[in-house]
């Protein structure tokens, strides 16, 4: 069987996106069999609010899902999310964009006739049948 040298490439990551380090020699690389390398992307934080009223009808465009999830990325990227019923579930980047759930209540709580968040908690993505 034929076989090629190569001549670039190692085994270090493409993109490195939890550590912002920038590219280093192999050998002061501070990843590798030590490290946890995550090539599906960046390390996610996960928050559920919950709402008055159903948003189960507010998915649209300009509806209040979709005002809610642009309210949250002035701060941070939001990566997933799902709706269900009064519960919105999301998950974000970086990580630490918000300090505490609370204060990513406070981004997301928006002015929307009918709506409004309750309350929310940092206790991961919901996700329901």
């Amino acid at each position: 069987m034929a076989y090629i040298t190569p001549v670039n490439g190692d085994a270090q990551p493409v993109f490195a996106l939890d550590v912002q380090n920038g590219p280093i020699a192999a050998s002061t690389s501070t990843t590798g069999a030590t490290a946890t390398v995550q090539p599906a992307g960046p390390k996610l934080d996960f928050v559920r609010f919950v709402a008055n009223n159903s948003m189960a009808t507010q998915s649209g465009v300009q509806e209040y899902v979709a005002n809610v999830i642009q309210a949250l990325q002035q701060t941070c990227t939001v990566a997933m999310y799902q709706v269900d019923t009064t519960a919105l579930s999301i998950a974000y980047y970086p990580t630490g964009a918000f300090a505490n759930a609370a204060t990513a209540l406070a981004a997301a709580n928006i002015t929307f006739t009918g709506y409004q968040l309750d309350s929310a908690t940092a206790n991961g993505f919901k996700l329901s049948a």
